[in-house]
């Protein structure tokens, strides 16, 4: 489940939100995700298996699904209408209506799906996979996908800044990052921890 605090006073204990999120064998399964949208006022998290959508007024589970390639770290839009979910270091994403989770298209980039970030804009979801060393740009009106890159591996942790002109992504192998434009698609510059 989800616990609640109140940080206006003192990290207060509010309660707990319980979930589903079980295997099989009715164990949890580990949680790989979370995202919030303030526009709808819905809390999304993933386990390997499945997306919920919690409604933070109700304190209530809207929906749980289950996907068949699993989960892992999604981004919703700033409107808060679709969830950027990829399949557990999969071939995919999924491109999942966030008000019913039904999925809406499927994303194939055969990169080890892991990672993503919608950019502040609304414009643009951000992909890394772990198995690929471009960073997928994809519109997401057209859903056309473009690419940042490529880095010196594949990308693990990443972010955009607010104006969507550069990215800053970690890769294998570096103790540091390195910065890609993100209209142009080059790779800009690597920043190495000395010592």
């Amino acid at each position: 489940g989800v616990m609640v605090f109140d940080i206006d006073d003192g990290h207060k204990f509010v309660g707990r939100i319980p979930f589903d999120g079980l295997d099989e064998q009715r164990r949890p399964l580990n949680v790989k995700g979370i995202c919030a949208s303030a526009a709808t006022g819905r809390l999304y998290l993933t386990t390997l298996k499945h997306l919920i959508c919690l409604d933070l007024a109700s304190r209530k589970v809207v929906w749980e699904r289950r996907y068949d390639m699993g989960c892992d770290r999604m981004s919703i839009t700033p409107d808060g209408r679709s969830i950027y979910l990829p399949s557990l270091e999969g071939p995919l994403w999924y491109v999942a209506d966030a008000d019913t989770g039904e999925v809406v298209r499927k994303l194939v980039t055969d990169s080890g799906a892991h990672n993503t970030i919608c950019g502040p804009s609304g414009k643009h979801a951000y992909l890394a996979g772990l198995r690929s060393p471009d960073l997928r740009v994809v519109d997401t009106e057209t859903l056309a996908i473009r690419t940042v890159g490529p880095f010196a591996a594949s990308i693990r942790p990443f972010t955009v800044d607010g104006r969507e002109r550069y990215c800053y992504v970690n890769v294998n192998d570096l103790l540091g990052f390195e910065v890609g434009d993100i209209a142009t698609g080059q790779k800009l510059y690597r920043v190495e921890v000395q010592g």
